[in-house]
């Protein structure tokens, strides 16, 4: 499914820009795969492996400076067989999240998707704290959100499902399907527009590839059955970016059960905006929502107006917040300090070689 690019007049122009720049006649691409040290890119005329230039893997001080998947690049393709990626492109939107596992690192899955369909099963599996990281996560990106409710023909309590969600009020578009019976295919469709790229994300085993496959009409994405307790295995294993017949772009994710905050506090007040509004409402500026007279919070709380594990889930998603921006701090330093290093080491041994 994979075809030449079709470039949107912003990014064309960014491109000769970038070569009138730079004195150079490089390539734009678009990312479409990924895999360990090695790209497939697209161009207009071609698609091809790619790596990046040592000087731009030498000037990347975060992870997020490298290409992903979706970024528009700069190449050089004169080589037929691997091109050479030596810049990426003002991006749109950026998709981030802090790597799995105990990592202080940042995880950039995507670049430039216009609308994410987030997706959870209805299911055992269906989880409404996941749910508003997954949100804040897409929030923080710049990319719109359409909450996906998979496998619909087999749940029993789609009403009570469906109630959690008000929390949210109308602020994002819910669609329920199942690729059975192509139960909400035709909704799903709505925003595939174009020229525009849509990204499927979600836990593992919730449906995503199956929805995938019906859209494009023909089994590209492998897809494997829930192991006994529900849990997903791991269909996907890289991003990917498919073209649709009508010439939108669909991109796959592989299933995440960790999605870590990253930097930006922002991606947190559409989704938990009724406990910005109850904070806003305290007595005191300062307040811990602790112990305090007249905290709104806690007297939500205790009324039952606010869910005590919603608020649990809000302080949770702060504290990653804070800890990744301490994280990038010290990670910038430490880059900044490893070249600087490496700067001293090359003065030195050119120095000794004159003599």
């Amino acid at each position: 499914m994979t075809e030449n690019y079709t470039f949107d007049t912003h990014y064309k122009n960014l491109s000769e820009d970038y070569n009138t720049q730079n004195n150079t006649t490089l390539t734009l691409a678009r990312v479409i795969s990924q895999y360990k040290g090695m790209y497939l890119i697209s161009t207009e005329n071609k698609t091809m492996n790619a790596v990046i230039s040592g000087r731009m893997r030498f000037d990347a001080i975060y992870p997020q400076d490298l290409p992903s998947v979706g970024d528009f690049v700069m190449a050089d393709t004169t080589d037929d067989v691997t091109a050479v990626i030596h810049a990426v492109l003002e991006r749109r939107t950026v998709f981030i999240r802090k790597a799995a596992g105990t990592s202080k690192d940042s995880q950039l899955i995507a670049a430039n998707v216009d609308t994410v369909f987030i997706c959870m099963s209805l299911g055992e599996d269906f989880n409404i704290r996941r749910l508003e990281r997954y949100l804040a996560v897409m929030n923080q990106s710049g990319s719109d959100s359409v909450i996906v409710l998979t496998k619909a023909d087999s749940a029993n309590d789609v009403v009570s499902r469906l109630s959690e969600l008000t929390v949210f009020g109308d602020k994002y578009p819910v669609v329920i399907s199942s690729a059975y019976d192509e139960t909400g295919l035709d909704k799903l469709k709505k925003y595939i527009i174009p020229g525009k790229t849509i990204a499927f994300t979600g836990s593992s085993g919730v449906g995503k590839s199956t929805l995938i496959n019906k859209l494009l009409g023909e089994d590209i994405q492998r897809t494997n059955a829930l192991r006994d307790d529900e849990k997903g295995r791991h269909t996907t294993t890289n991003r990917e970016i498919f073209t649709l017949p009508g010439g939108a772009y669909l991109m796959d994710t592989p299933g995440m059960r960790e999605m870590g905050m990253w930097t930006d506090s922002s991606g947190l007040q559409d989704v938990f905006s009724d406990i910005e509004e109850l904070i806003s409402l305290c007595r005191f500026s300062d307040c811990s929502h602790t112990v305090e007279k007249g905290c709104a919070v806690l007297s939500a709380i205790k009324s039952g107006e606010l869910d005590k594990t919603r608020w649990e889930n809000y302080l949770r998603l702060n504290k990653e917040i804070s800890y990744a921006r301490d994280s990038e701090d010290y990670l910038a330093k430490k880059e900044q300090w490893k070249k600087e290093i490496s700067r001293k080491n090359k003065a030195m041994k050119k120095n000794k070689n004159r003599f």
